[in-house]
């Protein structure tokens, strides 16, 4: 059995993209299990940078196949342009496939997302406005449109009228905005369906079966624990579970078969969009961090909070997903800051010392952090290939991490690149 699932400990773009790509040369699968196109994962490749959204991040790498799970939420136009986009760099992608269970964001989703975010002055969430999060209330509410149903006109043109009936008269009697026309939807989404049908197939059984055979097949989240819907800094959170756990329901694989569960973490902490972030750097050095580490936002381009490293929410995610190998990226960032702090506890409104993450996002806010001091280093370390060759304070830095986590750290990033990594145990 050779399961490896790669997950998010922050609040996202901690360079999972870059790991998964790593990974992705020895698998025979890769399989994005959750979230959408509001995913933006960075891959570099020599001078090239790819910005993936919602294909996998192993696309590039793989010799197998790339499946978007039934747990993903898909827009069919962004698969077809990131496909066309992959395809015009001389690339193949006949080893791209979508699950028939997975649900379709559709145009009025897209638009509801937008009037709330516009309703609260883009001031409530944050989200995206890509109509992930209409798309899966949709799904829970069981009114959705699945991939399957593209392939089955009647089908396509009665959940379009259903859904359209309901919509058009929020947008119209609540909004004060025009109305969506059914014919010109169900057309377009019709022929989308027609263009799509070789690549929508059943994907649980084919995974299962991989699973079973030994293949390698490695499980690729979107966003991160710290926006998980129940676990996260909630509401300030994406719409589905880019945990481990969300890996047996948005890919159809029992528990008992995730074996290597790889979580990747910044060297600090950012975070895109609103809610607490208690280790928040909002002065000179926080901008310091942003410019050199290049943290805006690969979907929207907005700039990212910047901040010190949180032991304790990391702790919070590597308790949830279980993790059992720790990623450490952009370490190389933080070279030339000469003193370093890692937050460790946090001192609650009434003045106790806690070290574990809360529920209340409310409290949050009034945390205060507790640091611990560390040295930095000055030397240049973006091409070091041995854990041996990192400076004596890096490597300090790290093992402080590894003793406060319990969890070894089995790679770390020194560098955007895919050969800027120090692998410290070989996991295929």
């Amino acid at each position: 059995m050779s399961t490896y699932v790669v997950v998010g400990l922050q609040y996202g773009d901690e360079g999972k993209g870059k790991i998964t790509d790593v990974l992705s040369a020895k698998s025979d699968y890769v399989v994005r299990f959750q979230g959408g196109d509001n995913a933006g994962h960075t891959v570099y490749v020599g001078e090239e940078k790819f910005v993936l959204h919602l294909l996998p991040s192993g696309v590039l790498q793989c010799k197998g196949k790339c499946i978007i799970a039934n747990g993903v939420v898909v827009n069919p136009k962004s698969f077809i342009k990131e496909v066309n986009q992959i395809e015009s760099k001389n690339m193949r992608t006949d080893h791209i496939f979508i699950s028939r269970r997975a649900h379709v964001i559709m145009p009025y989703h897209i638009l509801l997302d937008t009037y709330r975010e516009e309703e609260h002055g883009g001031t409530q969430i944050g989200t995206t406005k890509k109509g992930i999060g209409p798309c899966y209330e949709d799904k829970i509410a069981r009114v959705g449109i699945r991939m399957i149903d593209l392939l089955n006109p009647e089908i396509l043109r009665d959940k379009i009228e259903k859904n359209l009936k309901i919509k058009n008269s929020l947008f119209e009697k609540y909004y004060g905005k025009p109305t969506l026309d059914v014919e010109e939807i169900y057309n377009e989404y019709l022929e989308i369906g027609k263009q799509l049908q070789d690549r929508i197939v059943d994907t649980e059984l084919e995974l299962n079966e991989a699973i079973r055979d030994g293949k390698n097949v490695l499980f690729e989240g979107a966003q991160a624990l710290m926006l998980d819907i129940d676990f996260g800094t909630y509401p300030y959170v994406t719409s589905s579970s880019p945990s481990t756990g969300g890996v047996c329901t948005g890919a159809g694989v029992p528990p008992t078969s995730l074996q290597n569960l790889i979580g990747v973490a910044k060297a600090y902490c950012t975070r895109v969009g609103n809610g607490p972030f208690p280790s928040e750097l909002d002065n000179e050095l926080g901008e310091k961090i942003r410019q050199i580490g290049g943290e805006f936002g690969a979907t929207t381009g907005r700039p990212r909070r910047t901040g010190w490293l949180d032991l304790v929410s990391l702790k919070h995610a590597c308790m949830i997903n279980g993790i059992n190998n720790l990623v450490i990226t952009k370490l190389d960032v933080l070279t030339g800051i000469e003193n370093l702090k890692i937050v460790t506890h946090y001192k609650t409104e009434d003045g106790k010392i806690i070290d574990y993450f809360t529920s209340s996002t409310e409290k949050l806010y009034n945390y205060e952090p507790i640091y611990q001091d560390l040295p930095g280093w000055s030397e240049d370390i973006t091409k070091a290939r041995s854990y041996d060759e990192l400076p004596d304070n890096a490597q300090k830095y790290i093992e402080f991490i590894e003793k406060y986590l319990g969890i070894n750290v089995y790679l770390v990033s020194v560098g955007p690149e895919r050969s800027q990594n120090i692998i410290r145990k070989e996991l295929f």
